[in-house]
């Protein structure tokens, strides 16, 4: 049995000192191998320029990450979270950002990844992922990383399933009332896998623009079951025990496998 959990709060936008303070506070409470926070926790969401992105976006690996791994090698556990990650060129002759998602363990920095699906004004500001979906072998679990919208796209999660993740960290800041948490459990229950939604909760308005973010922030086991839920619009720290060596049994019914009853050569477009 392992500890996995998620921390659904509310950033401030553009106080990264206060939102890595905020998890740094929060992680200090626990006891737990796998935490998950929400998507671009350390900056705030609503971006409304280039300028703005550029500004706050962090090499990874960088003053954040190395400021975590502190944290992680301490509390010997494991952290997802979502975070604008800056990447330049080597004659600084051009600047990209991602809206990428950190892996950092006991022995620091593990992995990135790179949203591969961007929504909405994202598409203004972020550059399209180009890492390849990957699975990481923590010793105590397997895990993959996807980041909000990317939930919508079921080739991501089996592509993870495939490779055979049994945890999904999902950093998320969810806009669309009730339709990821039904999402994702549905995703979980297609792949027979573990699921750790981290959203956030709360309100941005910046520049005339507003969103609201729909918390709900969840845990869901391979069959679907909802094993911790987070409220809408408190913040909320959740951690339970979960076997990570049940998402490897696949069976539905005693007779159907999901993976071995899969038919691939017909699921190409004519």
């Amino acid at each position: 049995m392992i500890r996995v959990g998620f921390y659904q709060f509310c950033p401030t936008f553009g106080d990264v000192r206060a939102n890595l303070h905020k998890i740094a506070e929060a992680i200090e409470k626990i006891r737990a191998d796998i935490l998950v926070l929400p998507e671009l926790c350390i900056t705030g969401y609503l971006f409304t320029s280039h300028d703005e992105v550029a500004e706050l976006a962090e090499p990874i690996p960088g003053p954040t990450t190395l400021f975590l791994e502190n944290l992680t090698r301490r509390k010997h556990m494991w952290l997802v979270l979502g975070m604008a990650e800056r990447v330049e060129a080597n004659d600084r002759s051009s600047l990209r950002c991602y809206n990428s998602a950190v892996l950092i363990g006991p022995d620091g920095l593990k992995g990135v990844y790179r949203k591969a699906h961007l929504f909405l004004e994202e598409k203004l500001y972020f550059a399209r992922g180009d890492t390849p979906f990957r699975v990481y072998d923590l010793g105590i679990a397997r895990a993959g990383m996807l980041v909000c919208f990317d939930h919508f796209f079921p080739e991501a999660t089996r592509a993870l399933a495939l490779q055979g993740t049994q945890i999904i960290c999902h950093p998320s800041n969810l806009v669309l009332a009730g339709k990821g948490q039904q999402i994702t459990r549905v995703r979980a229950m297609e792949n027979r896998i573990f699921w750790v939604l981290a959203n956030r909760y709360g309100t941005e308005e910046r520049n005339g623009k507003k969103l609201t973010y729909t918390g709900a922030s969840q845990i869901i086991a391979p069959d679907g079951e909802i094993l911790a839920q987070a409220p809408p619009n408190e913040e909320s720290l959740q951690i339970i025990e979960i076997s990570p060596s049940a998402a490897d049994d696949k069976h539905v019914t005693a007779m159907n496998d999901l993976f071995q009853d899969r038919r691939p050569e017909l699921y190409k477009a004519p």
